[in-house]
């Protein structure tokens, strides 16, 4: 994706393009599994970790990265696919390996459809596979 297109995705939700959100958001659109705040940290030695949280919030606040609980007790990000939301249709299975610690997104293998009880509303869901991924077998 090119630098112009990060730009009019995070202006299409209404975040001002600075450059540490461009950094951020890159970041996190140019990886191939979800990344921690402190994984995100190491990466962007140029911006500070308060700054770097306070992006994660806005970018969760807007729809534009959603927050993946791999059961580590740390939230790992990685940018919503839909172009109009984070949607539930937006969720798809994570992958944690328990010898690397990194979760991985399986963008192709959606999560089932749940019937909740009458008088329950989804509004999130999470669903992980933990084993060991190929590079580490």
């Amino acid at each position: 994706m090119k630098a112009e297109d990060y730009t009019s995705k995070l202006e299409s939700r209404g975040v001002k393009p600075t450059s540490t959100r461009l950094l951020v958001y890159r970041a996190l659109a140019e990886y191939h599994h979800a990344l921690s705040l402190r994984e995100l940290d190491d990466m962007l030695d140029t911006v500070d970790r308060s700054t770097i949280f306070r992006t994660l919030t806005l970018l969760l606040e807007h729809h534009l990265v959603h927050a993946i609980e791999d059961g580590t007790g740390v939230a790992k990000y990685e940018v919503c696919e839909g172009h109009e939301d984070c949607s539930l249709d937006d969720q798809h299975i994570h992958f944690y390996c328990l010898r690397c610690h990194r979760t991985y997104c399986f963008h192709t293998i959606h999560i089932p459809t749940i019937q909740l009880p009458e008088g329950y509303t989804m509004e999130g869901v999470n669903y992980l596979v933990k084993g060991i991924c190929p590079n580490c077998v």
